[in-house]
């Protein structure tokens, strides 16, 4: 009678409801100019099996194609863009002011040889898409990715930004996705 439910899921969404409310993101009162760019964000892809997280501070939120959404920038080499690019979906994870030393760490540190999650102490939680998240956040945006793309430098109207940022040439493939959940902390 229940073969086709699968009880893990349905335990780790449960206890994600309980700690998350829905909340429309037109109604947020924060500031992303603020969140991204000074508190800073996680960004995750991946499976409760499989994924990784990595710190961000570039981003964007609006309206496009009459879809809320938001941006990750993404560079190839970061060990998050190899689950970016094979997901659906995507995190964007954001904490109070006592977790910037947590954010720090997993912005410079690669889960290809470290274990972020043991080091760090953040405890994994799945969305109800089956994104992950961290039971630590006061805010979730989880993105279906809708269009991928890198940034190319003959693109740049201002030559001075490829100098400044892209002296290798490792430019970031940007991820634009529908936000088809908010999540805040009850």
């Amino acid at each position: 009678m229940f073969k086709n439910i699968n009880f893990a899921a349905l335990i780790l969404i449960n206890m994600f409801k309980k700690i998350f409310r829905k909340a429309d993101p037109e109604e947020l009162g924060e500031n992303f100019f603020k969140l991204i760019n000074h508190d800073w964000m996680l960004v995750t892809a991946g499976t409760s099996e499989n994924f990784n997280t990595m710190t961000a501070s570039w981003g964007a939120t609006g309206i496009l194609w009459n879809k809320p959404i938001a941006v990750c920038f993404i560079r190839p080499q970061r060990y998050t863009y190899e689950f970016a690019n094979r997901e659906d979906f995507y995190t964007l994870s954001f904490f109070d002011h006592g977790h910037k030393e947590i954010l720090n760490y997993c912005g410079t540190h690669s889960g290809r040889s470290v274990n972020k999650i043991s080091k760090t102490g953040l405890t994994p939680i799945e969305t109800p898409n089956g994104s992950i998240s961290f039971e630590q956040s006061r805010l979730v945006i989880e993105c279906r990715k809708l269009y991928a793309d890198f940034l190319r430098e003959e693109h740049f109207l201002v030559k001075k930004i490829v100098d400044q940022n892209y002296r290798e040439k490792d430019f970031h493939k940007f991820f634009i996705g529908e936000i088809t959940g908010c999540y805040e902390k009850t």
